[in-house]
């Protein structure tokens, strides 16, 4: 008689019970050898609390500098006040949520690592692709803004090209390459710049307030429209993915929990901490940016807080200043975020979901490849020129992910209420409840604005997932940190 070749030899442990974790059918990991971790390794212990807070501000900060101006044109100034503080309700209860998640679970996977513990193979992925998205396409939002910046400040007869986009990758992907301890030390050095141009351009700005140039867009013949809403109550939706932008890639700061001291106690602090600052200062932007030169004025401007000044009749020593300091806010932005998207593939390739090649370190620990090849995608995304459009892009896959990381939040409190968490979310899942509620209505925000790009990052977003379904769902690395992560759960469940 032959043998029944799924049956188990008696010498085998006796089955365990069936384990409250969802069963991975059709997913395959293997176990590679030591030398493989350890050529994509990355320098633990360099950051701090007040650097990872410092990463989550200069991520952002290009933001308050330009981008979140062309809500204007969706919402004026009523449409995207209102949008604006949904937003920050948003990320607020988001960061709330991440904080605990990134202490709980610290690997330099961010996002992604928190839904493959909570949804699984094809939720990780699904969640660190649309990051990936993300982080990929907002750095060539943001080199159209530098190239507009340069060509406004006239530097050597400079003006706005593909070769200045080239440059800033260049340059700054070459930097990362260097070693993460100084990167995130120059990233630190530049944002203190930027802030410092933000708080000379309110000095100047707060003088030249007037109340009646926000609300100088005439009303449309839209539902609800009115001086306030003059784009009516679809402009407050349609003004979400601008409102973003003030905060876009806070998220981001996870992604170092790796390379950070402590990072059960300063990755809450570190997020926390820039996100109440990105609160006030999106609030002064959003009201003295179009109170000093009009809404209407600032609604397509390139560089809003110059043109502001400019409108309002300041010296030009002082909007150069401002000029100045915003070319430093668009760098730092660029500068952290390619941090970013490099942790998000180094992560992504080490446990096998894309290319493993994309993960291997160089002698500094930075990984080369995870930064190159996105970094070519962008700069031939930048090439389009287009930076609301690309924006639009980069909101719909942060968008993707905060709802699926939202949901992460839940069912691991739900399903683990045992796991060690060092911090703990205010107000639980009814806070990242909240986020959800907001982030589902933000993805839908994006088809409002520009259907057609929102509907190429889609299209882009199942190519990933197509290929994650004919590949490399078999090829998993079962010794990655996340899938160690795993293990471990399932054999707590066989020991309870």
């Amino acid at each position: 008689m032959t043998a029944d070749p799924t049956a188990r030899p008696a010498s085998d442990p006796p089955a365990r019970p069936a384990s409250p974790r969802p069963a991975h059918a059709g997913v395959d990991a293997e176990r590679v050898d030591a030398g493989y971790l350890e050529r994509r390794r990355l320098r633990t212990g360099t950051a701090g609390w007040l650097l990872l807070a410092g990463l989550g501000v200069s991520a952002v900060i290009s933001g308050d500098y330009a981008g979140w101006n062309f809500g204007l044109a969706e919402g004026g100034f009523g449409g995207l006040l209102i949008a604006t503080v949904l937003m920050a309700v948003m990320y607020t209860a988001m960061v709330f949520g991440l904080a605990e998640l990134g202490s709980a679970l610290p690997t330099a996977g961010g996002g992604y690592t928190f839904a493959r513990r909570a949804l699984g193979p094809w939720g990780g992925y699904a969640t660190g692709v649309a990051v990936l998205i993300e982080y990929a396409i907002a750095p060539a939002a943001i080199a159209t803004f530098i190239g507009a910046y340069v060509e406004s400040l006239g530097l050597f007869g400079i003006t706005d090209g593909w070769w200045v986009y080239l440059a800033v990758y260049a340059l700054f992907v070459g930097i990362h390459l260097l070693g993460v301890g100084e990167a995130l030390k120059a990233m630190f050095a530049v944002t203190v710049v930027a802030l410092a141009g933000l708080v000379v351009f309110l000095i100047g700005a707060i003088p030249r307030f007037d109340g009646d140039l926000l609300l100088d867009i005439a009303p449309t013949d839209a539902a609800g429209a009115s001086a306030f809403l003059p784009y009516g109550l679809i402009g407050v939706w349609a003004a979400f993915p601008f409102a973003i932008w003030f905060f876009l890639a806070v998220e981001s700061v996870p992604l170092a929990a790796e390379e950070a001291r402590d990072p059960a106690r300063s990755m809450p602090r570190g997020i926390v901490a820039a996100m109440g600052l990105l609160v006030v200062l999106a609030l002064l932007m959003l009201v003295f940016t179009p109170g000093a030169a009009g809404s209407s004025a600032i609604a397509a401007s390139g560089n809003p807080p110059v043109d502001a000044l400019a409108g309002a009749g300041a010296s030009e020593g002082l909007t150069r200043v401002v000029n100045y300091a915003g070319l430093f806010g668009l760098v730092a932005s660029f500068f952290s975020i390619i941090y970013a998207y490099s942790r998000q593939t180094f992560a992504l390739s080490r446990a096998g979901y894309l290319p493993r090649a994309l993960s291997v370190t160089n002698s500094r620990r930075a990984p080369v490849l995870a930064l190159l090849v996105p970094g070519a995608i962008g700069f031939v995304l930048s090439l389009t020129g287009q930076g609301a459009m690309l924006l639009n892009m980069a909101v719909f896959g942060a968008t993707v992910s905060y709802v699926l990381m939202m949901v992460s939040h839940i069912v691991l409190r739900r399903r683990e209420p045992e796991l060690p968490r060092p911090y703990r979310t205010p107000g639980g899942t009814a806070t990242t409840g909240v986020a959800l509620v907001l982030a589902a209505a933000a993805v839908v925000a994006t088809f409002l604005v520009d259907v057609t790009a929102a509907l190429w990052t889609l299209a882009a977003y199942v190519c990933f997932l197509a290929w994650f379904a004919l590949y490399s769902r078999h090829h998993l690395v079962a010794s990655a940190p996340e899938e160690e992560f795993e293990l471990l759960a399932d054999a707590a469940d066989d020991v309870r």
